[in-house]
């Protein structure tokens, strides 16, 4: 089996008119373990304003192997495909501007993907929250997640016994291989952030397709960045709009992947939901009263308009 020897890894970050967020990143890469020659990194600017775009001019040339890459339509989505299609190497390395990799992060990758058998085809690792602010008290237990969010300790294939049913990749922290992606056709242009809209899932869209598809795909709890809460996503609002483009995601993505016998069978128990709960729209969203009750509307909203979408 081939090994990782010279630069064999691709790191792609990509951003939107956030370079203090992608320094921050810049200088963790730079406190890797490995040598800086064993890796390439490549920022893909998504559409940023010119000031910022010439912030992160300034920072590529301060780290060694580090190429800047320009465009000028944003989307999160194309701003992955343009970093695999600049690739020269087997593997990208995908982390979100701002995540904060371990000092021992590519190590780890190499690690992995040099460990006996068949080379995985998607590799995600785990991301453990950097608080800019406490969690507010208010926020659901069970809604760390949407945070990009993957405490999970261990190793195993995704959609099967060894992992927890609803563990998914999350693109803050993946590892592709960059032929299996293009051949796949690369992250969906349906689904990812662009704007204002949190459309999601469109690393998990990639990763079951390239499984059902034959290929391994895997998680490995020993790949750890540390990904920067901001504190202005802790508001009733953005967790409300956030849990609805989640339902959104979730039906797209079953569509696109052939999965609609699973979207249906899901949609009673929305619309029960929906139903159920419908009064509760008439609380102002900024309020933090009843967010169990009203984050379960919110997504089932977004899923029914999914799932009657032409």
């Amino acid at each position: 089996m081939p090994t990782l020897t010279g630069m064999e890894l691709t790191v792609c970050l990509c951003t939107h008119n956030r370079p203090r967020y992608v320094a921050d990143c810049l200088d963790g890469l730079a406190l890797q373990t490995v040598p800086r020659k064993r890796f390439q990194t490549l920022i893909v600017d998504s559409g940023s304003t010119i000031a910022a775009h010439a912030e992160l001019q300034i920072l590529a040339t301060r780290y060694p192997n580090t190429t800047l890459i320009r465009l000028d339509q944003p989307g999160v989505s194309l701003a992955r495909n343009a970093g695999a299609q600049a690739a020269k190497t087997r593997f990208i390395a995908y982390i979100d501007d701002d995540a904060i990799p371990d000092p021992i992060w590519v190590a780890a990758i190499q690690n992995a993907l040099d460990e006996p058998g068949a080379q995985p085809a998607v590799i995600g690792g785990r991301i453990l929250p950097k608080w800019e602010a406490p969690l507010p008290l208010w926020w659901p237990a069970s809604l760390r997640g949407v945070l990009s969010i993957i405490e999970h300790e261990g190793q195993g294939e995704y959609r099967t016994p060894d992992l927890p049913a609803k563990l998914e990749p999350y693109a803050a922290n993946m590892i592709v291989d960059v032929q299996a992606l293009l051949k796949a056709g690369g992250f969906g242009g349906n689904l990812g952030r662009h704007g204002t809209t949190l459309l999601s899932d469109e690393e998990v869209q990639l990763a079951w397709r390239l499984q059902d598809l034959g290929h391994s795909v895997r998680y490995d709890s020993r790949i750890v960045v540390h990904h920067q809460i901001q504190a202005s996503r802790f508001r009733p609002e953005w967790l409300l709009a956030r849990l609805y483009w989640q339902g959104f995601s979730t039906v797209l993505t079953r569509k696109t992947l052939g999965y609609r016998v699973a979207v249906w069978r899901e949609l009673p128990r929305r619309l029960a939901v929906a139903l159920l709960c419908a009064p509760l729209a008439a609380v102002p969203r900024s309020s933090t009263v009843l967010m169990g009750a009203r984050w379960r509307l919110a997504y089932a909203t977004g899923y029914l308009q999914a799932a009657f979408r032409q």
